[in-house]
């Protein structure tokens, strides 16, 4: 058998043992560069699946974060007038912007390719924001109420895949998730404890948001 056809036929299989924390065997390690991504400042490696998955989480992530920092600046152009409202409001954006900043630096940590559609989302949050701050305020805390049902599911979503892999050196990185998904879900309790399920045609409106959501997800993903 020619040396092509035996490396042919043995590829696929040496791939396969590479997956996952196989990668880091000692008896593949000449074939390590093939099979394997170091991100964080060359102090971690991850295999080539590892690597993709978190791409698609941070990518998501980032993008979702812009469009909620966009959308409580919409919100602010409306409601921004109220005292109290206003300060509520400010509350969650300054969050919103802090996990921004932190989806920035993983971006560049993990050396994540970042969606096209960033200046969508950050357009299509405002939007969102403005037009459900002037349907009123409950329609505002009903937008807020959905897109942070939906975002924390997929955060959830995030840390049962990482979780999966039992790797400690994406503890770290799990955290930062669960940091965020918690209180991703503080604001939606404020939505709610604001009136958000008081909302003209409040049913109608959560789930056009929430599958919004979803569809972004979906193709920022992939974009």
């Amino acid at each position: 058998m020619s040396v092509f056809l035996r490396t042919a036929i043995r590829r696929p299989l040496l791939y396969r043992a590479m997956s996952g924390h196989a990668a880091h065997n000692p008896y593949l390690k000449d074939f390590k560069y093939k099979d394997t991504v170091r991100v964080l400042d060359n102090t971690l490696t991850l295999s080539t699946s590892e690597h993709a998955m978190i791409d698609r989480f941070v990518r998501v992530n980032q993008a979702g974060e812009t469009a909620a920092v966009t959308i409580y600046k919409g919100q602010l152009a409306v409601l921004g007038r109220d005292p109290a409202l206003r300060d509520l409001l400010v509350h969650m954006r300054d969050q919103e912007v802090e996990h921004l900043s932190i989806m920035d630096k993983l971006v560049v940590d993990y050396k994540v390719r970042p969606t096209l559609l960033l200046p969508v989302a950050a357009v299509g949050g405002y939007v969102l924001g403005m037009t459900s701050a002037m349907l009123g305020v409950t329609s505002a805390m009903t937008c807020t109420e959905a897109v942070e049902t939906r975002i924390g599911a997929h955060y959830n979503d995030q840390l049962r895949e990482l979780h999966m892999l039992k790797y400690e050196p994406l503890d770290a990185l799990k955290q930062i998730i669960a940091k965020c998904r918690d209180e991703e879900l503080e604001h939606l309790d404020t939505a709610v404890d604001h009136g958000a399920r008081r909302a003209p045609l409040y049913k109608l409106q959560f789930e056009a948001i929430k599958a919004g959501c979803s569809v972004a997800i979906w193709l920022c993903d992939r974009i």
